[in-house]
């Protein structure tokens, strides 16, 4: 056995397990798990690669460059979490202590749960926004769209960023509108959810645009296999336990079940569905005083997006800084949430919400409206904020920015 845990203070896990260390002040020290890849990505834009709209190098980086001065980053994978004894266990049998845990492990893709994927992934017609490795083959299949149906699709599991299977239902409608095939597409998105969006506000708004743009929309499917040989899509009727539709599609785009890292679950740290247990609104553990959590490996009831990571990161600060000095936290996370809806090439309904799921929206404008400025927002300004500003630590949610514009009285 290993023991790297000469760092005794505070111990960042995050999705792509590495430890990273810094000194914050004279008597703290940090460490960190992060990605073992050597490039970092910002997601958010691969809706707009997978509609064409903007390169994949765009959205990365080399993984170094986002690193923080002065951390050591050890490449090495996250094997088990043991609170009881402050110590994580990594490969090789290395052993970490740490003063203070905060979990940041993201969300897992599970393509292999569709029977026939991910090698299905290998034929023509077939992408998916949520992977590096298949959101180009998104566009390609846009690209090469002749007639018939295009599906899109939502899973029977949490998901990361809950608008974006419908974003590239729109956009897509969009194109084949610019490319004069729309009247040869039948548009569908097959949903395994009950209704198109969490909130009324939006989910009205949203069902104006596919009323005005002759969507589709099937509620309670659920995709169970993909026949790529065949271009087949096999969905189970929710309501109706083993029943199941068979679709020929032209073009199909899947967004894949998910779930906790393998890390996490039954883990002592996490809950009965492996999700990291926090307080809703501290992000301080429920058993484990000395352990938080932060994102989309949390079981915060909010959507999982980069915009409540933002948020859940100011609330975070002074919460560790608070427990830190034996004090109590005092400022709270209130389930901030964002979701840039993207329907068009230069639109986007602007959808910000609480734990309540109630809008509370930045600008003093009715952000369900399909707004060109809140598209270049999304497409040319978040991506700025997410790499000068968040990575950095310098953006914790807009909530500074919507009290200017409400004057204070929101």
């Amino acid at each position: 056995m290993k023991d790297v845990s000469n760092w005794s203070g505070v111990l960042l896990l995050s999705p792509f397990w590495c430890v990273v260390a810094e000194t914050r002040n004279a008597e703290d020290e940090f460490l960190g798990l992060t990605h073992n890849s050597q490039t970092h990505y910002y997601q958010p834009l691969w809706t707009l690669v997978g509609a064409g709209a903007k390169q994949l190098a765009v959205s990365a980086r080399p993984m170094g460059s986002v690193m923080p001065k002065g951390v050591e980053w050890i490449k090495s994978q996250v094997m088990a979490l043991d609170p009881d004894k402050n110590c994580v266990w990594l490969e090789n049998d290395i052993k970490v202590s740490y003063k203070y845990l905060i979990i940041a492990l993201g969300i897992s893709l599970h393509y292999e749960k569709i029977k026939g994927l991910p090698e299905g992934f290998k034929h023509p017609k077939i992408g998916s926004n949520y992977s590096v490795q298949t959101v180009e083959k998104t566009w390609r299949a846009l690209q090469d769209f002749k007639e018939g149906n295009a599906i899109f699709t939502f899973p029977n599991t949490p998901v990361k960023c809950a608008g974006a299977p419908q974003k590239i239902m729109y956009l897509s409608d969009a194109y084949l509108r610019k490319t004069g095939k729309r009247s040869k597409a039948n548009i569908m998105f097959n949903t395994s959810l009950g209704v198109i969006f969490g909130v009324k506000k939006y989910a009205d708004a949203l069902l104006e645009v596919i009323k005005d743009r002759n969507l589709a929309v099937n509620y309670k499917r659920n995709l169970i296999e993909v026949r790529a040989d065949k271009q087949e899509a096999v969905f189970e009727n929710l309501d109706k336990p083993g029943v199941t539709e068979v679709y020929q599609y032209e073009m199909l785009h899947v967004t894949p079940p998910m779930g906790p890292p393998a890390v996490l679950v039954n883990s002592p740290v996490s809950d009965e569905g492996g999700w990291v247990d926090v307080d809703k609104e501290t992000l301080q553990h429920k058993k484990y005083p000395n352990v938080f959590g932060i994102g989309d490996c949390t079981n915060l009831p909010t959507s999982k997006t980069a915009a409540a990571v933002a948020a859940q990161s100011g609330v975070l600060d002074k919460t560790i800084s608070l427990v830190m000095k034996n004090e109590l936290p005092v400022k709270k996370y209130d389930g901030y949430t964002s979701c840039p809806l993207v329907t068009g090439y230069n639109k986007v309904i602007l959808a910000e919400f609480d734990y309540n799921a109630q809008p509370l929206e930045t600008f003093p404008i009715d952000q369900s409206k399909e707004s060109a400025t809140m598209y270049h927002m999304k497409a040319d300004m978040m991506p700025l904020l997410y790499w000068n500003a968040l990575l950095k630590g310098y953006w914790g949610g807009p909530a500074p920015v919507r009290k200017l514009m409400h004057l204070g009285l929101k």
